[in-house]
């Protein structure tokens, strides 16, 4: 919110660096505390317009305009970016989000869609300013950047501009934006680095809290060591001068709110709005049954050491409307670069469980305590390699809300493909123009039945919200490939009562010698589980045949050459059924196999349905093979 908000959530400003919101804090003596939890009106502090002897009072309508207001002002800088950006994976897939920020490091409102895994978790960069700047250390006209990975948690693709906002010399929020940049130097074009990089030093350029302009004056030092680190130029200095772009719009918004309906009004607004947040996600928990919940998932490996397992394991515990999710039991950080330091697995799970559907704000999260503990491959240590970030995110969050089943299970699907979809990475020089080339693109999976529903198809993983694929005229025209096919994969669901989501197919032939990224699908060892009797989703990955060839081998690792006229498929898993196969609908079942999402085979095997040669549903045959498989099972 903005400076001077009460903060009320449950968690320690001693916590860690980057630990943010949630995570457990450290005692003098090195031993993690818990902060005690409290009831509501024991921990109630003061309103900030009590602390400040404001009495402004404030009317319903007006606090459902400044409620809607302040999410339009993300929005619109949202759109702002996009229109102007110069990376596909900002205007087209939507790699970003954008946000107002208070002084103190709590979200005021974050755009809608975008990628989930930003959730509120901007905070940390503007309470790490602060103490590094001090509040009389930002002053109008400033521009800041950052992508350090001891603040941010992430892979130094993902740069962060900020504004601060005055109001008649008060320094009171900031303007942000973080957007993925195409390159940051590395070892690797695109996501800057593979798995196999020991540090940070190998991803990419580290930007740390730096101001790139200082009461309105460029520094254009800073500018030509950017851009004489970066493969292109031209175009992340154009995405940041976007996101700069962006930011100044947010607090022209900004300031036009607090000039229409006055500073004590809106800061009113936004305890409130907050407090009502904390209300509803609270009571949804209340209605939960108190009790400890527990699940488990694994990867094959980190990329780097084979056959060693990486260990997801989520302990959700209620009690009167409190959750604490606590990520413990996750293996510890690794010497591959998948790591991370950010709260974003627990954030997302926590809410798209209580209110999925709401605008985000600080107030999300006042009910919720996360615990992880340093050293876990949740909450690495600087300089711990995080390149590949976000791929056991995604997971986090599935293995939480899976947890959930017993205690919502009207409510819970099954698990979806679990992976950042199939990353399409493929980068090189052109022969001709010996410019360089890259292209990048998310692909999607399967997501899990549902007690109601089938899973969805073909759709981004959890964390990625309302991300989407690139366009196949998009990634051609970026890059010398032709994209040969993009379809649904065939009998990739898991089955059951309410079927997974199908995977994809996307068959892509280069053009060219370059390298391609394989390291984003490690999870063909624990591939969508099903619930309540459904089965698992087919795993995906990532397969080339090379010329001359007839057939595709399965590839794995980063930045892996491949000639000019090989193919590659990109094939994402599918999402896990949810209740009894044998129970689906047999016309559920035949109208799958006429629009070929499943096999004849499948039908007969998995969901004991019996067609005839013009696939209607032989119900005789179907009844007696039923009852064979439910015998043998």
């Amino acid at each position: 919110m903005l400076s001077g908000i009460p903060a009320r959530g449950a968690w320690s400003r001693r916590a860690p660096l980057g630990a943010g919101p949630g995570a457990r804090a450290r005692n003098d003596h090195g031993a993690f505390q818990r902060r005690r939890l409290q009831s509501r009106e024991d921990r109630r502090a003061p309103h900030f317009g009590e602390r400040c002897g404001v009495r402004t009072k404030l009317d319903a309508v007006t606090l459902e305009v400044i409620r809607n207001a302040l999410p339009a002002i993300a929005n619109e800088m949202a759109a702002d970016l996009q229109r102007t950006s110069y990376n596909m994976m900002i205007y087209e897939v939507r790699d970003f989000c954008t946000a107002l920020v208070s002084v103190d490091g709590e979200l005021i409102s974050q755009n809608v869609g975008g990628v989930s895994h930003f959730v509120a978790d901007l905070g940390v960069i503007i309470t790490d300013a602060v103490k590094r700047y001090g509040r009389k250390g930002f002053k109008p006209g400033d521009v800041l950047i950052t992508n350090h990975q001891a603040v941010a948690g992430q892979h130094l693709n993902n740069v962060v501009i900020y504004v601060p906002y005055f109001f008649k010399g008060e320094l009171l929020a900031f303007s942000m934006v973080r957007a993925h940049w195409i390159d940051v130097g590395g070892t690797s074009t695109g996501f800057g680095a593979g798995p196999e990089v020991p540090d940070p030093w190998q991803e990419g350029l580290q930007l740390d809290q730096l101001k790139i302009y200082d009461g309105g004056r460029l520094d254009e030092t800073l500018c030509r060591v950017i851009r004489d680190n970066i493969r292109f130029p031209e175009s992340s200095l154009g995405d940041m001068n976007s996101q700069i772009a962006s930011c100044k719009l947010g607090i022209r918004r900004l300031d036009e709110l607090v000039r229409k309906y006055g500073r004590e009004t809106l800061l009113r607004a936004i305890a409130r709005i907050f407090d009502e947040t904390e209300t509803k996600c609270r009571n949804f928990v209340a209605r939960l049954a108190d009790g400890v919940y527990e699940a488990e998932s694994f990867f094959d490996d980190d990329g780097v050491t084979p056959d060693e397992r990486v260990r997801i394991h989520a302990r959700v515990t209620v009690k009167s409307g409190n959750m604490t999710i606590d990520l413990s039991g996750c293996s510890r950080e690794r010497k591959a670069a998948v790591n991370s330091r950010t709260l974003a697995g627990a954030r997302v799970a926590y809410k798209a469980i209580t209110a999925p559907l709401d605008p985000v704000n600080e107030g999300s999260f006042r009910a919720l305590d996360v615990i992880i503990p340093e050293g876990n491959i949740m909450m690495a240590r600087y300089p711990a390699p995080m390149a590949g970030w976000s791929i056991f995110v995604p997971t986090v969050v599935e293995t939480i809300i899976s947890s959930l089943a017993s205690a919502m299970p009207d409510k819970i699907p099954a698990a979806h493909h679990g992976l950042l979809g199939g990353s399409v990475v493929f980068f090189g020089v052109h022969p001709k123009s010996k410019r360089r080339f890259v292209v990048q693109s998310i692909e999607g999976g399967g997501w899990g039945g549902r007690p109601f529903e089938d899973g969805e198809s073909a759709t981004v993983s959890v964390c990625q919200g309302d991300v989407r694929n690139g366009s196949i005229e998009g990634i051609e025209m970026k890059c010398p490939v032709l994209v040969k096919a993009r379809a649904l994969r065939r009998d990739s669901a898991g089955a059951g009562k309410f079927r997974g989501g199908l995977g994809i197919d996307m068959q892509v032939r280069n053009f060219v010698d370059g390298k391609w990224n394989f390291e984003r699908a490690n999870r063909r060892g624990c591939p969508a589980w099903g619930l309540w009797g459904g089965g698992p989703g087919e795993s995906g990955g990532y397969y080339l045949r090379a010329p001359g060839e007839s057939e595709y081998r399965m590839m794995h690792g980063s930045h892996k050459p491949v000639s000019a006229d090989s193919e590659v498929i990109v094939r994402t898993g599918g999402g896990g059924g949810w209740g009894e196969p044998l129970e689906r609908d047999p016309e559920r079942v035949r109208w799958d196999v006429l629009e070929e999402f499943i096999s004849k085979e499948a039908a007969r095997d998995l969901y004991g349905v019996a067609l005839n040669e013009d696939l209607s549903v032989d119900q005789a045959a179907t009844r007696e093979l039923r009852r064979k498989l439910g015998r043998a099972a």
